[in-house]
């Protein structure tokens, strides 16, 4: 079976939140891609319920993007502590935390129900379980730890 860099990973060593560079690829015709490791959580201490998850997910897909360029994929991980950010090029790791960030924010206190896509059963494969309220409240209490541009040592953005 081939190495997955995640399983290497020492998810006792690192410290959430944090955004992480988990590397960059170029294909065939030269296109670069690069993948993120999004931390929200402290891995093996919590995990967001799956109802805010899952409303993060849908809601991180769109203001991403409205936040970035070159975004491909935005996916849960299974263990529910954080995203797998997948984009062209090569954004810096600040970039990223600063988009995330303002996403997150908007997810705390502007969005409405209304306004969270794929939320029935033409556009999502389980549109029952969503959480709005759960969504808004890990957002707050991820905000509120800021996030590190190391995973190993708290240096939160700016610092």
């Amino acid at each position: 079976m081939a190495d997955v860099e995640s399983f290497t990973l020492d998810h006792t060593a690192v410290l959430a939140p944090y955004v992480r560079l988990i590397g960059t690829e170029t294909g065939p015709a030269g296109d670069r891609i690069s993948n993120f490791d999004l931390r929200l959580v402290q891995p093996n201490e919590t995990a967001i319920p799956t109802g805010g998850l899952h409303t993060i997910e849908h809601l991180l897909a769109s203001l991403l993007r409205d936040r970035m360029d070159g975004v491909i994929d935005c996916s849960p991980f299974g263990c529910r502590t954080g995203f797998h950010l997948i984009t062209w090029g090569t954004p810096s790791v600040e970039d990223v935390v600063r988009a995330l960030a303002s996403s997150l924010e908007e997810i705390a206190t502007t969005v409405t129900w209304e306004d969270v896509p794929g939320t029935d059963a033409y556009s999502c494969g389980n549109y029952r379980d969503h959480s709005l309220f759960s969504a808004r409240e890990w957002a707050r209490a991820i905000l509120d730890e800021g996030f590190s541009v190391d995973p190993f040592e708290r240096r939160l953005l700016g610092e």
